[in-house]
């Protein structure tokens, strides 16, 4: 695969820009303006009197936009300086405007060549390496046209172009430039290519509530502010129902539905609404698999690299664990009841399969059957178990006792049999193998076991370890070998197989990092999740706060920045979602809308100092909530009728 760690990625799906810091597009690597996963225009390269401009910046003005300044000397009497500063602002929606602006003390007449070609490849070709060649242009309306079997894709320029040269794909234009004054062209990408997902749209509604962050680290504004924007480019419309709206997982890569990360971000994002929430599950619910047969129930999902230690998992298993556990919290967060009865069914047999899949033992294998039994497994099913039990019984359905009864037992197994003792005090197992024996290495994948879920009253679900296993898995991602200070590093420094860059072998996975954070906070270990929290925030800034999926897992050093992993996602929904849950869990908000409450958890040592967040929702009413520097939590924006929890 090219890299894409140096690219500026515009992203408003279906429609995607990839360019480098130069500006030009010049159908190198991954470079194009694609549309339904297909590139529509991989080469467009200016020159202005012969001459290519000088690059001077390159920079993301939105998620969906980018701006590229170049200048260049036209006038042969000016010395040293630029006098013509050439702007091109990219948008993810096929346009691009280009603007001359002249400083020269006299009228410039500048011959203007823009240089277009296409392959019409498809970005899983353009990524391994098998785009194929230029295809032949015709001039066609004020541009030109690019033909293949299964379509075409077309420029279009405003102003028309004075010439036209098809066979070198070439646009001309004659521009006269009077001292101060500025010309402008726009490019136009169309096609009729129709790609199996829809686009949003920047005219709808969005799901995400304008919410805004601020205080005394500056930080946190730009982070919420980038999150939102990244979450709403990669939203998608279910095409038979396009009221649902969902997330991709991420650009370049993976720009279409992922069952697991669309529900962990829809989860994650909760704070800004619920709609999101609605949307994903119901889409998500017409995927779910009908019997008769052992997967009966089960949302399908691909397979997923373990790491080194592990064969491949299922996002299936993940996916249908995590629906009853969305559908539950969305409910205390303000889901709509006849919304909540709709999706039950669907929760109900998620519920059903888990129960099924265990049969009469106690732990989930995954992927079922025959394989391992991982500790985040147990965690998720575990998780549904509460959750779900607690839905079940809020609509008087049976199964809600025989789910926490099994969940009980997990909790008394899993506390002797997954529990490795060694001289530092011991850690969970990230997994037993089929044969019984365990494997013992310390990664991220821990964290999942302090992600509990959240019941009525502000009350979270039991884990699934006891008070001093959870204070030892505390010290552990708290503890050098974990923590590389800019997040959590998927794997331990000291094991083996540790590679900072390993997708699930060392490198920081900005979802597991935010899990572990909102997991220490809530188990009282606010000194191990702080400095998780400010190492993701000073990545952050680094990154101009658009999070990666993931990054290098080397230690954090005075000078040094965070290194850029060349295969991640940016943006990611789970890493935008991320974003989202870290500032939430600073003020620690456990909403039951059901009863009419919301409990208030802050850190109590207030790692950034004090902050506000606004324009969040409850209910689907406004809620702002500010934190002072003496982590005391104060809600300033409330629906009507909800009371302050203890």
């Amino acid at each position: 695969m090219p890299p894409a760690h140096t690219a500026l990625i515009c992203v408003a799906l279906p429609g995607l820009v990839i360019s480098t810091e130069q500006g030009q597009l010049t159908g190198r690597g991954l470079e194009g303006f694609y549309r339904a996963g297909r590139r529509m225009l991989s080469r467009c390269e200016v020159r202005v009197a012969g001459r290519e401009p000088l690059a001077v910046q390159a920079r993301m003005v939105a998620a969906d936009r980018a701006r590229f300044v170049g200048t260049l000397r036209a006038s042969s009497d000016v010395g040293p300086d630029p006098d013509v500063v050439v702007e091109r602002t990219r948008d993810a929606d096929g346009t691009e405007r280009i603007t001359l602006q002249s400083a020269a003390p006299r009228t410039l007449r500048l011959p203007v060549e823009i240089a277009l070609g296409t392959d019409l490849a498809e970005l899983g070709s353009v990524a391994s390496g098998r785009a194929g060649p230029e295809l032949p242009a015709s001039v066609h309306d004020s541009g030109l046209r690019w033909s293949c079997a299964t379509g075409h894709s077309a420029v279009t320029a405003d102003p028309p172009p004075t010439d036209a040269l098809a066979s070198a794909g070439l646009l001309r234009w004659e521009f006269e430039l009077p001292p101060g004054g500025t010309r402008s062209v726009e490019l136009r990408v169309r096609s009729d290519w129709v790609g199996p997902i829809r686009a949003v749209g920047h005219g709808a509604a969005s799901p995400f509530a304008p919410a805004r962050a601020a205080g005394d680290d500056p930080r946190v504004g730009a982070l919420l502010r980038t999150c939102v924007e990244d979450l709403q480019a990669l939203l998608l419309r279910d095409p038979g129902h396009p009221s649902d709206v969902h997330l991709a997982a991420g650009a370049p890569w993976r720009c279409g539905l992922a069952p697991a990360e669309a529900l962990v971000a829809a989860r994650m994002t909760l704070p800004l609404g619920t709609r999101l929430a609605a949307g994903t599950l119901r889409t998500l619910a017409r995927t779910q698999l009908a019997g008769p047969g052992p997967r009966t129930g089960l949302i399908p999902g691909p397979r997923r690299d373990g790491g080194p230690y592990l064969p491949p998992g299922c996002t299936a298993t993940e996916a249908t664990l995590l629906f009853p556990v969305l559908l539950a919290e969305a409910r205390r967060w303000g889901l709509a009841q006849q919304e909540v009865e709709e999706l039950l069914p669907t929760a109900e047999r998620c519920l059903e399969w888990l129960r099924t899949s265990v049969g009469d033992g106690i732990y989930l294998p995954d992927p079922h059957p025959g394989g391992p039994l991982r500790c985040e497994t147990q965690a998720h099913a575990h998780r549904a178990a509460l959750l779900g039990a607690d839905l079940l019984d809020a609509y008087g359905r049976s199964g809600g006792p025989a789910l926490r009864e099994w969940a009980q037992e997990l909790r008394r197994a899993f506390r002797d049999e997954f529990w490795v003792e060694d001289r530092g005090g011991g850690r969970p197992a990230a997994a037993r193998a089929p044969d019984g024996r365990l494997v013992p290495h310390l990664g991220s994948s821990t964290a999942h076991l302090l992600d509990t879920g959240l019941l009525g009253c502000g009350e979270l679900a039991p884990g699934l370890l006891d008070k001093v296993q959870t204070e030892q898995l505390a010290r552990l991602l708290g503890g050098p070998a974990m923590d590389s200070g800019w997040g959590l590093r998927g794997l331990g420094a000291k094991e083996v197989a540790y590679n900072p860059f390993g997708h699930r072998g060392g490198a920081v996975r900005v979802q597991e990092t935010a899990v572990a954070v909102a997991g220490l906070a809530a188990a009282g270990y606010e000194k191990e999740a702080s400095s998780l929290l400010r190492g993701v925030l000073a990545a952050a800034e680094h990154f101009g706060h658009r999070l990666p999926e993931m990054y290098g897992g080397e230690q954090r050093t005075e000078g040094r920045a965070p290194l850029p992993h060349p295969a991640a996602s940016r943006p990611a929904a789970t890493a935008a979602g991320a974003g989202v849950l870290l500032l939430a869990c600073l003020v620690g908000i456990r909403p039951d809308a059901p009863a009419g409450t919301v409990t208030l958890r802050p850190f109590r040592g207030a790692p950034l100092g004090e902050i506000g967040l606004t324009g969040l929702r409850i209910s689907g009413a406004p809620f702002s909530v500010r934190v002072s520097r003496l982590g005391l939590a104060m809600v300033e924006e409330a629906a009507d009728g909800l009371q302050l929890g203890m």
